[in-house]
């Protein structure tokens, strides 16, 4: 616990070292579409859960609680870039190890909110801090030794592979175990967070999208229409074929705004600032609450209905930038698995409105949010998968 948590939080010219090794590799476009392949591979595994699971239930088109199944799509994914190898997530069985993962995130979550003010209490006192604290800190080891497990097993690989004179050759992590720009506790504490940082904000960010479409189904036809214009009904989409269907990035932005995964975003100042005729000194923290300026009028004319057309830009001169809805943070510290997640969160959108139109269903009940630490749906999401002709 003590390595992961120390890693994760170091600041200053440690995290700018780790971060700065990290965005060479993962936060450009073009680094992130050479992983297009691996991501269709989950799809076509999540395409195939789909269908198992409506065939399972009485209308034969409903899947109850979708963010069950995005979270194991979100994993498997996020997995498949981060490890370079699968974890069975999307599976009949799934594998112990994965199972046990899978537990300590959901105990991590839980005991989130209660060590988030326990954090503020001395160290001295912390062990005297009942369950909260403990199982949080229990649940931290699960997921560090999850990300130990896996990097060991590819330095393995790595190992076999020299022993037999091959050439070296694959994704993220082989190039940072070969590169060895970055200590072996660093990695381990990276592919940590950025796992669990990858998992749970997609996945809710899908369950939201599909409630909003299957309650919006003129804004689905539009995008389905603009998937089958472009793309065609049968084309396995990688990234360079995201840019001719623009609604489904506008989808995904206006999902974002409605329905910010991470509601607020706070920073320190690092100096005097003068901002609106306001003298802010260093040292203040500062809070931003994205769900709220979301919300205003202001910032988005009609801010209650959803309508992904918003963020089209109007010609090839136009640019869309409306920082009342920042969902990925902005600068240096802005969310380093972004473009990891945009390409899951695309390539499976464009997917699934080949395959399904997503319905709303007699289980199909209004959500509202509510915030666990991260904004989530406050009940089940239930729609209906119809399989199109």
């Amino acid at each position: 616990m003590a390595s992961a948590v120390s890693t994760r939080f170091r600041e200053g010219e440690q995290w700018l070292k780790m971060r700065s090794i990290l965005r060479q590799r993962i936060l450009k476009p073009k680094d992130v579409a050479v992983f297009s392949g691996e991501v269709n591979q989950v799809i076509a595994d999540l395409i195939k859960r789909i269908y198992i699971l409506k065939s399972q239930e009485a209308d034969g088109e409903t899947v109850t609680n979708v963010n069950k199944l995005f979270f194991k799509y979100s994993m498997e994914g996020v997995a498949t870039i981060l490890y370079e190898c699968r974890l069975g997530c999307l599976e009949n069985n799934v594998p112990q190890l994965t199972v046990e993962y899978i537990e300590a995130l959901e105990l991590m979550f839980s005991m989130f909110k209660t060590t988030m003010y326990a954090g503020a209490i001395p160290k001295w006192l912390r062990p005297f801090i009942p369950k909260p604290w403990k199982e949080f800190c229990r649940s931290w080891d699960g997921l560090f030794k999850f990300s130990q497990i896996h990097v060991d097993n590819k330095l393995k690989d790595i190992q076999s592979q020299l022993d037999r004179g091959e050439s070296i050759k694959g994704g993220l992590l082989t190039h940072l175990l070969i590169s060895k720009e970055l200590t072996l506790e660093e990695i381990y504490a990276n592919m940590t967070e950025m796992l669990l940082a990858g998992v749970d904000t997609t996945s809710f960010t899908l369950s939201w999208a599909a409630y909003l479409l299957a309650k919006h189904p003129e804004v689905q036809q539009s995008v389905y229409h603009e998937i089958i214009k472009n793309l065609g009904k049968k084309h396995i989409p990688t990234a360079e074929d995201v840019p001719r269907v623009p609604l489904i990035r506008a989808l995904l932005k206006e999902t974002l705004r409605l329905f910010p995964v991470l509601p607020g975003n706070g920073r320190v100042t690092q100096e005097d600032l003068i901002i609106g005729g306001y003298l802010i000194p260093k040292g203040t923290q500062l809070a931003l609450c994205h769900y709220a300026t979301s919300y205003e009028e202001e910032n988005f004319p009609m801010a209650k209905e959803f309508k992904p057309e918003r963020w089209l830009r109007k010609g090839n001169m136009d640019r869309v930038d409306n920082f009342g809805s920042i969902p990925f943070g902005y600068g240096l510290r802005s969310c380093i698995g972004r473009r990891i997640a945009e390409l899951e969160i695309h390539l499976v959108m464009i997917q699934l409105l080949q395959h399904f139109e997503i319905k709303s269903s007699p289980l199909t009940k209004t959500v509202r949010a509510k915030t666990h630490g991260l904004l989530t749906p406050g009940e089940s999401i239930n729609v209906r998968f119809v399989t199109r002709k």
